[in-house]
C-alpha cells in the first residue's frame, strides 16, 4: 500500500484527527520538510521521524484535539533539552483536519507518489516476486511485465501487473529516470528486453539477472545488435552486486532493492543539481 493510500486508510477510519507536517528544517532532523504523521485520540499514522521530537508532536495534537490548546506551530530544537542530538531544528505545523484539508493533504501525497521513479520488473517468478515485495514499501511506482498470467500470484499492495505477449515493447513505457529489471525465465527474452533498455540514455538503471557467462553472451548479442559501448557500460550484471553469494530469492531481492534506492535516487539527485545549476 503506498504512503497516500495508507494515509487515506487512516483518515477515514478516525473522525477527529490532526495532520502533523514538518513545515521548515534547518540543520539535521530525522526527517524531510513535508514529512507528516496523523494522529487521533488514540492512534496515529506515518512518522516525522521517532524520538522525543514525534512524542511532542502527537501530544501537541492531542492537546489541539482536546482543546486543550490552540497553538498551530512548534519549533523545536533538536538538542540535549529533549533527548535528542540531531542538532538542527524542525518547525511543525498542525491543522485539525477538516474533510477540505484532507482532500488537499491526499492530493498532495498522491502527486509526490506519482513522481516517483518507476522500476519495472520483468518477470514474475521467484525472484521477480520477491524483489516486488521488497520494493512495495519504498518510493517507487512498481510494476511487474509478465507474459504468463499464471505464473505471478498476489502481487504486494501498490504493484501493478501488465500481462504482455512482447514485453521488450513495455521498455518504451518506462517514464525517464526509471529502472528496468530482467529476470525472466527465458534467456533470449532477456536479451531482447535488456537490448531495448540499454538504447535508451534516459533509464537510471538497467540491470539483468544471470551469471559471468551469461554477460559475456549477451554482450556479443548485443554488439552484433550494433549497441554502443556507452550503451554496455550502463548495463547492471550481476544484479545486487557480488559481496553476497546467497542466491535465495529474498536475499538477492534485499541487495536489488538497495541497489536501485542508491542508483536511481543518486541520478535523481543529480539531474536536480544539474537543473539547478542551469538556472
Amino acid at each position: 500500500m503506498n504512503e497516500a493510500a495508507t494515509y487515506r486508510q487512516f483518515l477515514a477510519q478516525h473522525e477527529r484527527r490532526v495532520i502533523v507536517t514538518v513545515a521548515a528544517i534547518k540543520g539535521s532532523t530525522p526527517r524531510e520538510a513535508g514529512a507528516a504523521i496523523a494522529v487521533s485520540a488514540d492512534a496515529t499514522s506515518g512518522t516525522i521521524g521517532g524520538g522525543q521530537l514525534e512524542y511532542i508532536a502527537i501530544d501537541h495534537a492531542r492537546a489541539l484535539l482536546a482543546g486543550r490548546t490552540g497553538e498551530t506551530r512548534l519549533d523545536i530544537a533538536l538538542g540535549p533539552e529533549i533527548g535528542q542530538c540531531c542538532g538542527g531544528r524542525a518547525e511543525l505545523a498542525f491543522e485539525v483536519a477538516d474533510a477540505a484539508t484532507v482532500a488537499a493533504f491526499l492530493a498532495r501525497l498522491e502527486a509526490e507518489t506519482a513522481r516517483q521513479p518507476s522500476v519495472f520488473i520483468f518477470g514474475g517468478g521467484h525472484v521477480g516476486s520477491a524483489l516486488a515485495a521488497a520494493l512495495s514499501p519504498l518510493p517507487f511506482n512498481t510494476v511487474i511485465v509478465e507474459t504468463r498470467p499464471d505464473m505471478v500470484e498476489a502481487l504486494p499492495d501498490g504493484v501493478e501487473l501488465r500481462l504482455s505477449a512482447l514485453p521488450e515493447a513495455e521498455i518504451a513505457n518506462i517514464p525517464a529516470g526509471g529502472a528496468a529489471v530482467i529476470l525472466t525465465h527465458d534467456h533470449a527474452l532477456d536479451f531482447l528486453i535488456a537490448t531495448e533498455a540499454l538504447k535508451r540514455a534516459d533509464l537510471s538503471y538497467c540491470g539483468m539477472i544471470g551469471s559471468k557467462t551469461k554477460r559475456a553472451t549477451f554482450l556479443s548479442y548485443a554488439r552484433k545488435q550494433e549497441l554502443s559501448e556507452a550503451a554496455l557500460s550502463r548495463l547492471v550484471m550481476p544484479i545486487g552486486g557480488t559481496a553476497v553469494s546467497d542466491k535465495r530469492p529474498a536475499v538477492i531481492a534485499a541487495l536489488v532493492a538497495a541497489e536501485l534506492i542508491s542508483v536511481i535516487h543518486a541520478a535523481k539527485a543529480g539531474r536536480l543539481h544539474t537543473a539547478d545549476a542551469a538556472r
